[in-house]
């Protein structure tokens, strides 16, 4: 009896760990695609030059913070926390979630004033001598340091919106809430979209330079995707409640595990550095092809991945502060299983038609066949590491529900060490490319350190990471691969009309994708199959 009443809460679990994947991936798809849409309008009014590298290198400040603050090490250290506290005193998480309100708030707030007062000195040590000049510099080069230092000063204060937004989005997870919350970067998207399309125009009536207008988008963007969650967190009664207090031993807690989470962030950055002067050394245009390559293999990464990884985080946390162990197990493996199943298809379309997918997306307006090929050639070393990449996302925050922050921290230092030193001896012989094979290199190596790791602490045997089933995911995955290869090349071309080629764009995958499927079918996964179809 016990034996089957573990069974059933297995099932419930897994089922309910599907369901809120599953609205996390709808909210998440619609966010990417309109973040598509966004890099599409960005490619056409701008293309890929050194005005463009000019924005990627200013968004790149507040973006490298946002790891410490939002996404990163405060989320996986907030999550785990909020849940056992809303788990003994709903009231107590409450307070909680307001107490880091001001403390995130205010901190993000003196680190954008610090970040505007000293513009100038950032953009200057964030770029190599080749991006603005061989130290003398031309009229091109003076201007796009002024933009990059203009943009970089009105940029800042999007770290304390992203910080705040990520706050109530790791709240409302906790709360079993995984729309809105993943929803919330479409509207980030869409006024970056609005922006790209009509502020131009008018900030050149105004003697402002039009690539501005991104700087602009993101400001309002990073400031929408907070506020549109705020309804939802009144709405669960977890609005403000006091006596607030800032230091407790809850946030302490979260405090102490982001500052241990500091020195893998510190580490990370100090690589997002290392590979933005490396790639500004090579040739102007190469931040923004990396750049663009990224976004498309951030697509599946995004959608498939990260829902995935934000609905284990909830509903593995939940299941092992309970003490429910197993049942926490089997949704760990559950986790992995569908990310391997649902990324490796992606994976292998999107490497079959990298160049047909970079052209289909981003060569129209400014954007030249010359960089859809070098884009091309970064976003081929990019998908060496997607499918574990998708693991990461998984495994990673896994450690702080484990109560063992440090271990993917040294980890990912030791990853992120490994691939400076690659990054800069490789660089100079091979050129921008072989940033994006590093960057790939590195996560293969930090997800296989993870796993010798979760077996030690989780007590598991090494066939719970290598399933048989990962075999027959990867023999659909190599026809998949094979038949979409052989059908570009014959049916897809180059110079037919937009329609057409999105036509057979679209048939070549669907004839791919029906492949992996099929062959999977032959193999015995027809549960899998209809799991997946059915969410």
């Amino acid at each position: 009896m016990v034996a089957e009443h573990n069974n059933k809460n297995n099932v419930g679990g897994i089922k309910r760990l599907a369901k809120s994947s599953a609205m996390m991936a709808i909210a998440t798809f619609l966010s990417r695609v309109l973040g598509l849409v966004r890099e599409q309008a960005m490619a056409a009014t701008f293309g890929a030059s050194g005005l463009t590298d000019a924005f990627t290198v200013a968004y790149r400040v507040p973006n490298m913070l946002r790891d410490l603050f939002a996404e990163g090490a405060f989320s996986s250290a907030f999550v785990p926390i909020f849940t056992e506290e809303r788990l003994k005193d709903p009231l107590a998480a409450r307070r909680l979630l307001w107490s880091l309100f001001i403390l995130l708030g205010t901190t993000t707030g003196l680190i954008s004033i610090i970040i505007i007062f000293t513009a100038p000195q950032i953009a200057d040590f964030l770029t190599a001598d080749k991006f603005f000049g061989d130290f003398n510099y031309t009229y091109d080069d003076k201007q796009r340091m002024e933009i990059t230092v203009s943009m970089i000063k009105l940029m800042a204060p999007f770290l304390v919106f992203i910080s705040l937004s990520a706050l109530f989005m790791g709240a409302l997870n906790s709360l079993k809430f995984f729309f809105v919350p993943s929803l919330a970067p479409a509207f980030f998207n869409v006024v970056m979209i609005l922006s790209i399309w009509f502020l131009p125009d008018y900030l050149e009536t105004r003697n402002v330079h039009p690539i501005m207008s991104l700087a602009f988008g993101v400001m309002g963007g990073g400031l929408i995707q907070m506020l549109v969650q705020v309804p939802l967190i009144f709405k669960v009664a977890y609005g403000p409640k006091g006596p607030v207090k800032l230091f407790t031993q809850a946030t302490n807690r979260i405090i102490n595990r982001v500052g241990i989470g500091t020195i893998g962030i510190a580490t990370n950055q100090i690589n997002i550095i290392v590979s933005t002067i490396l790639a500004t050394g090579t040739v102007l245009g190469a931040v923004s092809w990396l750049t663009y390559a990224f976004r498309l293999f951030q697509f599946p990464v995004g959608i498939l991945s990260v829902s995935i990884a934000g609905s284990n985080l909830v509903h593995f946390s939940d299941k092992w502060k309970t003490g429910e162990y197993e049942e926490a197990k089997a949704l760990l493996k559950s986790s992995y299983l569908l990310s391997f199943f649902t990324i490796i298809p992606a994976c292998v379309l999107l490497y079959a038609m990298a160049r047909e997918s970079v052209h289909m997306v981003f060569e129209r307006g400014a954007f030249s066949v010359e960089d859809t090929i070098m884009t091309t050639k970064a976003l081929y070393f990019y998908l060496v590491g997607l499918p574990f990449y998708g693991l990461y996302k998984i495994f990673a925050p896994t450690f702080f529900t484990l109560d063992k922050p440090k271990v993917p921290v040294f980890i990912s230092v030791a990853s992120i060490i490994l691939n400076i030193i690659f990054c800069i001896l490789m660089t100079p012989e091979y050129g921008f490319s072989i940033l994006a094979l590093g960057a790939s290199l590195s996560m293969i190596f930090n997800c296989s350190l993870q796993i010798v790791f979760l077996k030690k602490y989780l007590d598991l045997k090494m066939g719970f990471f290598f399933d048989k089933r990962l075999l027959k995911v990867m023999l659909a995955g190599s026809c998949c691969l094979a038949l979409t290869k052989f059908l570009s090349k014959i049916f897809f071309h180059y110079d037919h009309g937009f329609i057409s080629k999105a036509f057979v764009f679209c048939m070549i995958g669907f004839s791919g994708a029906s492949i992996y499927g099929i062959v999977l079918l032959v193999l015995g996964e027809k549960v899998a199959l209809k799991k997946i179809f059915r969410k």
